[in-house]
């Protein structure tokens, strides 16, 4: 150690002096492996692609299940779908008379949302399953093994019944509207519990399931205003 004059006259030790040779390191003795060669790197790789590889399976296996359907599944989407937009077509006929019942009247607005959020459901479930939008054919219900005429599924109105709502009012109106939805509803009924048992797609059935609790609280509603 040698000592250098302090600015006060002190002498300030400094360090001693090192020789280079004494702490010179051999660079070549140490190895940097790159990133992807780090042990713990290549852990983290391993897990994560396994992760990955976990998920994609996953969502290929839900996706699959959810694409499953049958001639059943598209067939009732689409004549359903047709069988709905009568009942909210009726319902607007309903609400647009005179000296209609309240109570009645809050049905018939009950169906038109209802049943138009269902159409909207089964018009994107169809696209989904890669189907047409609407039954193209010239009959319905083949699905159930027993094709009829288009139009001419369970509880459907004629143009006549329709045509007759139209011109009337009051009590007539009333006892009419549930008369026709009454029918127009069972058929709908009948034709969702086909589906509980034969339909493929998990989501046909459920929506199916809840068209027929929904609708035959909707009779009993019915039924139980135009009694009072």
């Amino acid at each position: 150690m040698t000592f250098t004059p302090g600015s006060a006259g002190t002498d300030v030790p400094t360090a001693p002096d090192v020789k280079e040779a004494d702490v010179e390191i051999d660079i070549d003795d140490v190895i940097v492996l790159p990133w992807w060669q780090h042990p713990l790197n290549i852990l983290t790789i391993v897990i994560t692609a396994a992760l990955l590889a976990g998920m994609v399976g996953w969502m290929i296996g839900d996706s699959n299940s959810e694409l499953a359907h049958n001639e059943v599944d598209t067939g009732f989407l689409q004549d359903m779908r047709e069988h709905h937009e009568q009942a909210v077509y009726m319902s607007f006929i309903y609400n647009s008379l005179p000296d209609t019942d309240s109570g009645l009247r809050t049905v018939a607005t009950s169906i038109i949302m209802g049943q138009n959020q269902d159409i909207g459901r089964m018009v994107q479930m169809l696209r989904m399953l890669g189907e047409p939008e609407a039954n193209e054919g010239e009959t319905s219900m083949a699905w159930m093994g027993m094709p009829v005429a288009r139009g001419q599924m369970p509880g459907m109105a004629s143009e006549a019944d329709l045509d007759k709502l139209a011109t009337l009012s009051g009590r007539e109106a009333d006892e009419f509207f549930v008369q026709l939805m009454k029918a127009h509803h069972e058929g709908g009924i009948h034709m969702a519990e086909y589906v509980s048992g034969n339909a493929k797609n998990a989501e046909v059935r459920a929506m199916a399931a809840a068209m027929t609790t929904s609708q035959q609280e909707e009779i009993a509603e019915m039924q139980r205003e135009l009694d009072n």
